[in-house]
């Protein structure tokens, strides 16, 4: 095995998030500290990417609020993630959304994914 890999599995904490790709629509709790206090924000959006490999993977979630695109990287092993929660899978044929960018209105849907359970 190697060494990095091996310290980084001793160090980072396993973590149970849900499975989730790439046109998901999530939200994201997420503890944010503003001096002293604490408290848990809700940020939910589209995933446009799953980045990296082990300890430094991280997602990309994207939101459009009041008109203007938000975009915001979560690492997995990050310890003020609450919770991830997902809402809807979506239907997408790319590992990378970047073209939602330059979309607006109704072109900037995404389809949602048929589960079929048999």
């Amino acid at each position: 095995m190697d060494a990095i890999k091996f310290v980084h599995e001793q160090l980072t904490p396993s973590r149970e998030l849900p499975k989730f790709r790439a046109g998901d629509n999530v939200v994201v709790n997420y503890e944010i500290v503003e001096g002293d206090k604490k408290r848990v924000q809700a940020f939910r959006g589209d995933v446009i990417q799953i980045k990296g490999e082990g300890p430094t993977k991280t997602f990309t979630v994207r939101k459009v609020s009041n008109g203007v695109g938000v975009e915001r990287i979560f690492p997995f092993a990050s310890p003020n993630i609450q919770e991830v929660q997902v809402l809807k899978r979506g239907k997408v044929r790319r590992a990378r959304l970047f073209y939602l960018r330059d979309l607006v209105g109704k072109k900037s849907r995404i389809k949602e994914r048929k589960l079929f359970k048999q």
